[in-house]
């Protein structure tokens, strides 16, 4: 993944305000502090682009014409883009008493026509008050300061007040870090969240609450919320963190008719980065058509991964931004995503199956092996939805999904975790005696070497996944969000050895401890040398 925009664009395009926002922001606005401060704001193709998505409205003739098409709107692009600069100008342009920002009908060619916002409320949140006031805060009272309409506003470090034609107040924007009782009741109409991968406290995550609860207060002035930020850390549970979540189950169809949208570039290319040419094209990738800001830069940002004490994965979040967590991950999923195998495992062959899962949370998953190849494929997937509290696996769906892989694959043995489905395993072994055997995984002294031994196929291409298999893409999902549980253990070179916990507790990684079983269930028939099935049904041994 290089670029992730949901929702996607639709063949016939939405009625937006885009246009004449941008038109202003380049009329009226200012760069703020920095090299370009002062000067007249210029968006380059992105931001323009983002800006139209942002202000989608819904068409004529819709029960909601005029009106936003989203409630949220999140950008996620690399460090040094000039981020917080875009998202002050959304501010400028919502706090400006001529800002074109919201629907005031339409045209004579269906176009729609901007307004301003009556009596404005902006809050504006960052972790702590002093990133508040460095960072869009900060850009956007420069705006309001020095910027050719002044005028309009009072401007101080407490806040922004926007005057009418009298000097009286007419709306404000504030700065807020981590306070969300004071803000309880405000009325707000637009709100910003800066950084938001910074923001995982619970003081933090219970004012994002607030603010969001907020939204709801202003209905005639169609309020809404951006966030602008970079990747953050995997597992953190941060703000940024769940949309990111929100914008991939958006991609995979899982919300109908979303109220985010979400423009997100990456580095999403495979890449040497101990390589200064290779780390300088994946800046490239993670920059977008913006290019270079000045000669060199790329090269200069690349020698940052020649430090000797550089973390190199805090690096790949801010200048790829990418999705990571510091060696948290149990398996590659950049390894895994080059062991594809085209076609798919056929039917009648000799398969290992693993099974993990329980019966009221999280997901259930078998995943099968092919004996003669290593090749692995995700036999079946239950997964709680995200946005349900009580969800129980549909017992008789597993039981019939079982029953089928035992008639149409050769099972030499099924490797179970029978946590919390204790009776259905114990059946599945009165069924196919000597085929099926319980596997428990939080016994630290066999799972840590049935996590090496996965690790160290995946790494080295041993084992596989199928490309034809229609579940392919969830199987990869699942190994990737398989995290390190560290134990006491240590391997032969004394290495700590680990076991699997969740990186995040929204995502689920069932499917890659089925793998695992599986995985596990393979070795011991190569093992036991079993190859492969004769017609019969009968082992060769």
């Amino acid at each position: 993944m290089s670029t992730l925009i949901v929702p996607k664009l639709d063949e016939q395009p939405w009625p937006t305000l885009g246009p004449q926002i941008a038109a202003f922001i380049e009329e009226r606005a200012i760069f703020g502090p920095g090299s370009l401060k002062g000067q007249p704001a210029r968006l380059d193709a992105d931001k323009k682009a983002a800006l139209y998505r942002l202000y989608e409205v819904y068409p004529q003739g819709h029960p909601l014409q005029g009106r936003r098409r989203f409630k949220r709107g999140s950008i996620s692009w690399r460090k040094g883009l000039a981020k917080t600069e875009f998202m002050a100008w959304v501010a400028f342009a919502e706090l400006h008493p001529e800002g074109p920002v919201r629907c005031d009908g339409f045209d004579a060619h269906g176009r729609p026509v901007g307004r301003p916002v009556n009596d404005p409320y902006i809050p504006m949140l960052a972790v702590t008050a002093e990133q508040v006031e460095e960072l869009a805060y900060g850009a956007l009272s420069v705006m309001c300061a020095e910027g050719p309409d002044a005028e309009f506003f009072d401007v101080s470090l407490e806040r922004i007040i926007r005057l009418d034609e009298y000097g009286r107040a007419d709306g404000k924007a504030v700065p807020l870090s981590n306070n969300p009782g004071a803000r309880d009741g405000a009325r707000t109409t637009f709100q910003c969240f800066d950084e938001p991968h910074r923001l995982y406290l619970p003081r933090a995550k219970s004012a994002h609450e607030t603010m969001v609860a907020n939204l709801e207060k202003r209905v005639l002035e169609d309020p809404w919320g951006l966030y602008v930020g970079t990747a953050g850390e995997l597992g953190q549970e941060s703000i940024a963190e769940g949309i990111h979540e929100e914008a991939l189950a958006i991609d995979r169809g899982e919300i109908d008719d979303p109220q985010l949208f979400h423009f997100h570039r990456e580095a999403g290319g495979t890449y040497d980065m101990s390589q200064r040419e290779q780390v300088i094209e994946a800046v490239r990738e993670a920059t977008g058509p913006v290019g270079e800001y000045g000669p060199g830069q790329f090269e200069s940002i690349a020698k940052q991964w020649e430090r000797p004490s550089a973390d190199k994965a805090m690096l790949e979040r801010l200048w790829l931004n990418r999705w990571v967590r510091s060696g948290q991950q149990a398996f590659d999923p950049n390894a895994w995503a080059n062991n594809g195998l085209p076609g798919s495992i056929p039917d009648g062959a000799l398969v290992t199956a693993g099974f993990d899962g329980a019966r009221y949370r999280d997901s259930t998953a078998i995943v099968i092996t092919e004996v003669s190849s290593g090749r692995q494929e995700l036999w079946a997937l239950w997964e709680r939805p995200a946005d349900v509290d009580e969800w129980e696996l549909p017992l008789d769906e597993l039981r019939e999904s079982m029953a089928y892989l035992f008639e149409v694959m050769d099972v030499w043995r099924l490797y179970c975790d029978p946590f919390f489905l204790e009776e259905t395993v114990a059946a599945w072994q009165g069924r196919w005696p000597k085929k099926v055997y319980e596997w428990r995984t939080n016994v630290a002294s066999t799972v840590v070497h049935a996590v090496r031994a996965y690790r160290e196929a995946i790494a080295s291409g041993e084992v596989h996944w199928s490309q034809g298999d229609p579940q392919a893409a969830d199987l990869a999902r699942h190994i990737g969000a398989a995290g390190r549980r560290r134990t006491n253990f240590v391997d032969d070179d004394g290495q700590p050895m680990f076991m699997l916990q969740k990186i995040h507790p929204d995502r689920k990684f069932d499917a890659a401890m089925a793998g695992l079983l599986s995985w596990e269930a393979r070795r011991d028939a190569i093992s036991s040398g079993v190859t492969r099935s004769r017609s019969s049904k009968m082992l060769v041994f």
